[in-house]
Order: C-alpha cells, then structure tokens, then sequence
C-alpha cells in the first residue's frame, strides 16, 4: 500500500517504534521519496512528494494526506495486463517499468478499478 504524506519522517517513530515495524529499503521513484515498512507479508509505503509537480504531489495537493495506491502481486505481469486489455480497462502503464523496490510493476486506471489507484506487481 501506498501512503501519499507530507514528510515521511515525521512518521517514522510511529511504524518503528510503536508498530514496531522493520525498514524496508527502498528506491526514489516517480518524483517522490519512498520509505517503507514490513508489516507481515505486506509492505507500505511512504511517499513523499520531492517536488509539487510529481504525481504524489500533485495527490496531495488535491486530496491531501492518505492512501495514495494499492498493490497487488501477480505472478506474470505482462499477462495480468494484457487480460486487462482484453477486459477494456484503461491503464496508465501500457508496459511494465521498473518500481521502487526494484521489481515490476504497472498501474491501472482509477476509472478502471472504482476509484482507487491500483498497482500491479511481479513478486
């Protein structure tokens, strides 16, 4: 899960020291600094606008602090988009490109999925 924030630092003591959450090592990606956390088998993600123009900046600008996005695994990415294609949703990632943590990913249209921002992900 993808959390659009202001300043991940300032809610770093909350996932590690209350949650007690392990870092995840990350990559900037798309205009925005990303930290992360391990909560079981899932990850989230603090996205930090590095500038106003990015994609979580503009977010936040407009809906402000909160889920930004979703992530599903799935095993074979191209696949998954190309029955998404047959299935006439709309895409924002026509191919796959490299995400954060250094894997695959695309992400689909919130027209698409009911509202919500939803990223795809090769495990």
């Amino acid at each position: 899960m993808g959390l659009a924030v202001r300043s991940a630092a300032d809610l770093h003591a909350f996932y590690r020291d209350v949650l007690e959450l392990s870092d995840a090592e990350l990559s900037d990606s798309d205009g925005a600094r990303i930290s992360g956390f391990v909560a079981g088998d899932a990850l989230v993600e603090l996205l930090e606008p590095a500038d106003a123009n990015s994609p979580v900046g503009r977010f936040i600008e407009k809906r402000g602090p909160g889920i930004h996005h979703i992530c599903f695994a799935v095993d074979d990415l191209d696949a998954a988009l190309e029955r998404c294609r047959r299935a006439g949703l709309r895409l924002i990632d026509d191919v796959p490109r490299v995400g954060a943590e250094g894997k695959r990913i695309a992400f689909l249209h919130p027209s698409a999925t009911g509202g919500i921002l939803v990223e795809l992900s090769e495990p």
